[in-house]
């Protein structure tokens, strides 16, 4: 049943992809089109940052190969470009969904396992606090170009959202001073037993295989 086993680990690498994607859409069209934007960039870069390392040290870690981090980005950017389309074709405005820039992060991950010579401990260590740190700096610029996010909130409301998601008075600034300094620090913090966890994964699908 190797075959059975080996499919089932590409399908779970799927699976993580196709999750990071409906994560991006669902933390980041709302969370990049109302007023209280720059509060909500803290959940929206622990969210990504941790999703993206979670599934590339796994996947890293299961080939051995340095690089197939950015290959796993790269899978979950075109997932997310494939929705931005769906959205736009069902009467949104193109830049409804803002695309993570996860390729840069991954790929700082990749060169940490490529450096320190394939050490599984070092890529999570230095590669878990690469990606929480560079993840909110790079997608500070999606933040920045946003049209207007508040007319887009109330012109384009979402109809399934609860009512204390509702676009309400500016809130900017108003919880956080600096949050993308917040959401590096945080997810700096949280990618290290994030990739521990994908590690651990990693080797608890390796020895199901075997």
């Amino acid at each position: 049943l190797v075959w059975f086993r080996r499919t089932t680990h590409y399908l779970f690498i799927v699976v993580v992809a196709v999750n990071s994607t409906l994560l991006t859409i669902n933390a980041g069209d709302y969370i990049f089109y109302t007023d209280w934007a720059w509060t909500s960039f803290v959940v929206f870069s622990i969210s990504q940052s941790t999703m993206l390392v979670v599934g590339a040290i796994y996947y890293m870690l299961f080939t051995g190969v340095p690089g197939t981090a950015t290959y796993y980005a790269t899978i979950m950017t075109i997932y997310t470009w494939v929705a931005k389309g769906a959205w736009f074709a069902l009467g949104y405005p193109y830049d409804f969904v803002v695309v993570p820039v996860w390729i840069p992060s991954a790929m700082l991950l990749d060169l940490a396992y490529w450096a320190t010579r394939r050490n599984k401990h070092a890529a999570i260590l230095i590669g878990g606090v690469l990606v929480g740190m560079s993840l909110p700096l790079l997608n500070m610029i999606n933040l920045l170009l946003v049209a207007d996010p508040l007319e887009m909130a109330f012109k384009y409301p979402r109809p399934t959202l609860p009512p204390y998601m509702t676009p309400i008075e500016p809130q900017v600034g108003k919880f956080y001073n600096s949050p993308v300094a917040l959401g590096a620090g945080a997810g700096a913090v949280l990618c290290v037993p994030i990739a521990a966890l994908g590690a651990k994964l990693n080797t608890w699908t390796y020895r199901w295989m075997a």
